[in-house]
């Protein structure tokens, strides 16, 4: 491994060290990080192989959840069908270092391919979320008071939601009963930029950064924001795949406005101009949703 690769020089000593210890006279081929957060992610080549390797920096809080669920989650993914694994094997992981290594799944991002487009895009997808969902289920009975808390926090920092729709939000939260939740593994962030897919058009699954025990229904959230609006057919493939639809309105709506909330802040905050625009047009939508539900 060449300590003097550009890639490589974000990760901490410790990793450059664990790193040449699980993967000798590795060779970075690509920096694929995405550059919003402190996260960084390399194609690398060791050996015979090809991997990726994350590495978290300092307030890094994903490469935890993401180490947790390749060891307790992605079973049904590896090797279930005849086109193999559907997400990369864990090989090496150091949770205190910050640091995972995982086979590399090649394929194209399905976001702004054709493929993103196609109805059995999203069949197969729906049919890969019900995997990861049915492993198991838990009911928490403070799930929703912690997640009305933590959009009242993002309300209370940062961002640039106008005062009023923030005191509209604020009031609206207030008035939610706080009913349990049952709570599945979920991806976290379930849409086409982590979907890759090749040429026979089978669909595999990239980054669990974002993974965790969430209601079911949260895996769509970020689908019906986008590839749900932009691709006609879509949403109905992906249920045929799923088997059926998770959402219960009353849940549904409280989870849309916590993801407005969360993703106008969230994105101020690390400078995502187009997804904060994304957020405040969210915001706006269920402001209007919930003056029409009271006759305003």
């Amino acid at each position: 491994m060449s300590t003097d690769d550009p890639s490589l020089r974000p990760l901490s000593d410790r990793q450059r060290r664990l790193l040449s210890g699980w993967l000798p006279g590795l060779r970075v081929e690509a920096d694929m990080s995405w550059g919003l957060v402190e996260t960084t992610v390399l194609r690398v080549a060791a050996g015979s192989g090809t991997y990726v390797v994350k590495a978290g920096g300092a307030s890094d809080h994903h490469i935890a959840r993401e180490i947790r669920a390749h060891r307790e989650w992605t079973g049904p993914w590896l090797a279930a069908e005849p086109a193999g694994d559907r997400v990369g094997r864990l090989v090496h992981a150091d949770a205190d270092a910050k640091l995972l290594v995982t086979t590399y799944q090649p394929g194209r991002l399905v976001q702004d391919d054709p493929a993103a487009a196609d109805p059995r895009t999203y069949e197969q997808a729906g049919r890969l979320l019900a995997a990861l969902h049915a492993q198991s289920a838990v009911e928490d009975p403070d799930f929703e008071a912690r997640s009305n808390a933590r959009s009242q926090s993002w309300l209370a920092g940062e961002h640039r939601i106008a005062p009023g729709d923030v005191e509209r939000l604020r009031a609206l939260i207030r008035s939610w009963p706080t009913p349990p939740a049952v709570l599945v593994p979920t991806h976290g962030d379930w849409q086409g930029r982590n979907w890759l897919v090749d040429d026979d058009g089978t669909v595999r699954v990239i980054d669990l950064g974002r993974a965790d025990l969430r209601p079911a229904m949260s895996d769509l959230d970020r689908l019906a924001t986008r590839e749900f609006r932009r691709h006609p057919g879509a949403e109905e493939a992906f249920l045929v795949g799923y088997g059926r639809d998770p959402r219960e309105p009353a849940a549904w709506f409280r989870s849309r406005v916590r993801e407005a909330i969360g993703t106008a802040a969230w994105a101020y905050q690390v400078g995502d101009e187009g997804f904060e625009a994304e957020g405040h047009r969210l915001v706006a939508e269920v402001l209007a949703a919930s003056d029409a539900a009271v006759g305003r």
